[in-house]
């Protein structure tokens, strides 16, 4: 539909009336759209092909945010379509607990990785660029630091309530993942050691998990193959 630059459009938050959570929602010349996807700004292309497939393969209307740092994917919405079930024209949908799990000790290796092999500081590091992220694109439930504390540290598979996160918090927690990821250990080739993590998750859940991964860009991310 279009690509767009910061200054085209306004950024701001709306409380969804059915859960409460701030959704990040995008206004250029009287439409509203909502978050779909993020991507580094290394990925133009990727970007760029995501976009074009939404736009021309699936009929979505969608515009495409170019910023200095990042791209996002946003799809149009009517603000009343909030209060339907999966309101957002597929960009709002619930996931199973068990995605939430896995992505959290996606997230726990790679901290706990930064900690063992670079050291205290560097962990402290990765704990505020993790903050920023879940910041910027308003996750629910990270509004504090002891909040965030406990998804870095508490065992998500131990834990009896996961944060009420959608499949497009999760694509933009393992987007970010991954590129923070590489700027700590240089390369790509944590992934690997890191999707080890899931072996602890009972064998059908991960698999359903790794399949969901498979399906989307972030496979080719993870090289879960």
């Amino acid at each position: 539909m279009f690509i767009l630059k910061r200054q085209d459009v306004d950024i701001s938050s709306i409380q969804h009336p059915k859960t409460g959570q701030q959704v990040p929602i995008l206004n250029y010349q009287g439409q509203t759209f909502r978050l779909i996807s993020v991507f580094s700004a290394k990925q133009e292309e990727e970007a760029k092909a995501f976009w074009r497939d939404l736009t021309d393969n699936r009929g979505k209307a969608c515009v495409l945010l170019e910023e200095p740092d990042r791209y996002s994917v946003w799809g149009k919405i009517r603000i009343d379509q909030l209060n339907e079930e999966g309101g957002g024209g597929g960009s709002s949908v619930a996931v199973a607990p068990f995605f939430i799990q896995a992505s959290l000790l996606l997230l726990q290796a790679i901290y706990f990785d930064v900690e063992d092999l670079l050291g205290p500081r560097q962990a402290s590091s990765f704990q505020k660029d993790i903050t920023d992220v879940f910041r910027q694109w308003k996750f629910p439930q990270t509004d504090s630091a002891n909040a965030i504390n406990q998804l870095l540290t508490q065992d998500p598979l131990e834990s009896t309530q996961m944060p009420s996160w959608q499949e497009h918090h999760l694509n933009t927690l393992l987007q970010e993942l991954h590129r923070l990821g590489k700027g700590y250990f240089g390369n790509a080739s944590f992934t690997e050691r890191v999707i080890d993590a899931l072996q602890d998750m009972p064998d059908s859940e991960r698999k359903q998990f790794i399949s969901w991964l498979n399906q989307s860009r972030l496979g080719q991310l993870w090289a879960t193959g």
